[in-house]
């Protein structure tokens, strides 16, 4: 609770008069805090002090941390003092790779990560297009057909035929997104608008579903996803700007108030256009945007050539907005089978089938060359074991192009590697930017995918990157998973999935190298460990209050915990409800 310390503002007075008496014997006067966090365990990762009672914070900055006793001068009747009351205090949740807006659009759109069937999902579209106004389209996202059970029936390689949801929405496109993001699935008017029909070939990178007869499902894959999207996006041509702006304004709002309760002080963004960069700078110039973002560009090569250079930013609006990332996408997810793999999968239909390169490895390549010559960090969504190699191998011919030995390029989930390429991570300085929740949630289906052996080997191997000498940063990827850092963190240290299952324990972390994951380790995957990341004087005062205390608590009570405080830059932006007596 915030309350006002009287004792501790009589002896910090006394301390002040005793200065004013005796300035030469004791010293200047201690300038008072703005922020005090007092009577708890602090978590700091700073070795020199790892564990305190106290801190104190001035402006943004933290200007002490230790004792109780220590920090009682810094308190002023102008001081605000947070009664830790025995609760852990450590580092922000830095979230090493999210999706910012997408998170905001999913809390405007129909929420499917809980469905556990096709029937389900047919039912959430019937209900939205009761309600819909005829020609609007109907948007939903968190689909994963692995996670049905039963399997629909009709299906192709487990997706469901679009003749039952065409049924429920005739007067409305409907336009549902995998859980991955890497999927969509359409009904009979959305193709239509698409003018997808049976003679529609696939885009380069893509594949659309068909049955026995060749005619579309409704599944689209990785690339194909595009055919559907880009009729949605046709329907908006006729909003005025101001419209499309006061929307993203919306999304941006949604999404900062659904990471700041999570914990969240910064938020590693993977991939953004341009026009959306020009939105996220005007929100946090007029001091909108609660969380700090560090925010990857993704567009096309010819309008990063153009741009690059004008959008570098670097702790613009007072630490709010970095942009120096570039993302691409080399392959897709492995729940799609769209993750490129070295061999063929162990369950796909075609016995021939590697999964997908879904931006050719010549333009991953040019958009390395561009990033060295603008100062960027290289970000590249890659899942399959081959899909690995490859951007290691071009990251690697990129590095030797420049003198530059710290360039933190990063590989965004680095999710089933080939043993041989785990030790290239170290010795390249190649940053593995994983999410512990992917692991949990996506090993029912591991297994099948890619077989024993492989998956072994191979499969969210955090700990083997860590202990190789690699940095390992941590996330969600959310909106594919929710954007919550206490799952994640659950996950890193216990691997359990939800049958209770252990998924290769050899690979799971201790508790504080799980917490580094989701601090320390993310700040300097962004080239901002001297200001984030940990709790010592003259860093950010980027601070979360949990309710327990995740590092000694037994592991099966970590998912119960709860943010008590979300601090960013010394400012309280979030704090949790206090329960009633009646609750």
């Amino acid at each position: 609770m915030i309350q006002r310390n009287w004792r501790a503002l009589a002896a910090a007075a006394a301390v002040l008069v005793a200065g004013t008496l005796s300035a030469c014997a004791s010293g200047p006067v201690v300038e008072p805090a703005s922020l005090v966090l007092n009577n708890g365990k602090i978590v700091t990762l700073d070795e020199s002090r790892p564990e305190a009672q106290a801190m104190a914070v001035r402006g943004d900055t933290i200007v002490l941390v230790g004792s109780n006793d220590e920090v009682a001068p810094y308190i002023a009747e102008t001081t605000q003092v947070i009664d830790l009351g025995g609760n852990l205090a450590i580092p922000g949740f830095i979230e090493g790779h999210g999706h910012f807006t997408g998170i905001g659009q999913a809390r405007l759109n129909l929420n499917l990560m809980d469905a556990t069937s096709w029937d389900a999902i047919v039912e959430q579209v019937r209900v939205a297009a009761a309600q819909a106004q005829p020609g609007e389209w109907i948007l939903g996202r968190g689909w994963h057909q692995s996670k049905w059970n039963p399997a629909p029936e009709p299906n192709v390689d487990g997706y469901p035929v679009h003749d039952r949801l065409s049924e429920v929405s005739p007067d409305n496109p409907v336009l549902l997104t995998h859980a991955s993001g890497h999927a969509t699935f359409a009904n009979a008017m959305a193709m239509e608008l698409a003018g997808v029909t049976r003679a529609t070939e696939a885009p380069e990178g893509g594949e659309i579903v068909r049955n026995a007869a060749g005619e579309p499902i409704g599944a689209f894959l990785e690339t194909a996803s595009g055919l559907v999207r880009g009729a949605y996006q046709t329907s908006r041509e006729n909003m005025a700007p101001e419209e499309i702006e006061a929307e993203t304004r919306r999304i941006i709002q949604l999404a900062n108030e659904e990471v700041l309760a999570k914990g969240i002080t910064s938020f590693q963004d993977a991939g953004s256009s341009f026009e959306t960069i020009d939105v996220f700078r005007q929100v946090a110039e007029e001091g909108g945007m609660g969380v700090r973002l560090w925010v990857m560009v993704r567009d096309d090569n010819e309008a990063l050539a153009e741009h690059l250079a004008a959008y570098r930013q670097v702790d613009t609006a007072n630490g709010h907005l970095t942009v120096r990332g570039i993302k691409k996408t080399i392959d897709g997810a492995l729940g799609s089978r769209g993750a490129w793999l070295l061999e063929p999968y162990n369950d796909a239909e075609d016995p021939e089938w590697t999964g997908l390169n879904t931006t050719p490895v010549e333009e991953v390549t040019e958009a390395a060359r561009l990033a060295v010559e603008h100062g960027y960090q290289m970000c590249v969504h890659a899942i399959g074991d081959r899909a690995n190699r490859e951007v290691l191998d071009i990251y690697e011919a990129a590095f030797a192009t420049t003198d530059n030995r710290d360039l933190r390029w990063r590989i965004e989930h680095a999710q089933h590697l080939n043993g041989d390429d785990i030790p290239r991570f170290a010795e390249l300085g190649v940053v593995a930017s994983m999410q512990g929740v992917h692991c949990t949630s996506d090993a029912p289906y591991v297994i099948d995918r890619l077989g024993e052996e492989r998956a072994a080997e191979g499969a969210y191997v955090w700990k083997s990157l860590l202990d190789s000498g690699a940095v390992v940063t941590n996330g969600t990827d959310a909106p594919v998973e929710d954007v919550n850092p206490i799952a994640s963190y659950y996950s890193t240290v216990s691997r359990r999935t939800a049958d209770g299952s252990v998924f290769y324990p050899d690979q799971r972390l201790s508790r504080e190298e799980a917490l580094r994951t989701y601090t320390i380790n993310s700040a300097f995957a962004a080239f901002e460990e001297n200001i984030k990341g940990s709790l010592e004087p003259e860093k950010l005062a980027d601070i979360v209050v949990l309710s327990q205390d995740i590092l000694a608590i037994a592991e099966d009570q970590i998912p119960d915990t709860r943010v008590l405080y979300t601090i960013v830059g010394g400012e309280v932006k979030y704090q949790a409800a206090v329960p009633s007596p009646t609750d």
